[in-house]
């Protein structure tokens, strides 16, 4: 089990983290973040992707699907945005949003670290 920093910091450890967040969907408030710098604002990011996270929520209530979202991928020229809703009953309303170099990043190694650190993280 780890607290929230801890998460964050094991989240920087994944080849091609560029930062990380995680962030309250209901209000887009980042509760804590690393790797910010004059290029990626992750405050700023992480209230524009919590309306990324509405609106895929709203449209799988709209088609009445009976899943959820293991995690949302924005793929851009330099970089990986993977947001991953978290699930457990003491993260409701909470997502993960790791940004990824895409020259340094194995997609799938950040994608199965990401679940790693969810399943761990105590809040």
């Amino acid at each position: 089990m780890a607290d929230m920093e801890s998460s964050l910091q094991e989240a920087m450890q994944i080849e091609g983290a560029v930062g990380v967040a995680l962030v309250d969907y209901t209000s887009g408030m980042a509760l804590g973040a690393l790797g910010s710098s004059k290029e990626m604002d992750l405050t700023i990011a992480a209230a524009g992707n919590t309306d990324v996270v509405r609106a895929k929520l709203r449209t799988l209530e709209m088609l009445k699907l009976k899943d959820t979202i293991e995690d949302i991928l924005i793929t851009l020229g330099v970089q990986y945005h993977v947001i991953r809703p978290l699930t457990s009953r003491n993260t409701q309303g909470l997502f993960l949003y790791l940004v990824l170099a895409r020259s340094r990043a194995n997609l799938a190694m950040a994608r199965h670290k990401l679940r790693t650190i969810e399943e761990g993280l105590q809040m």
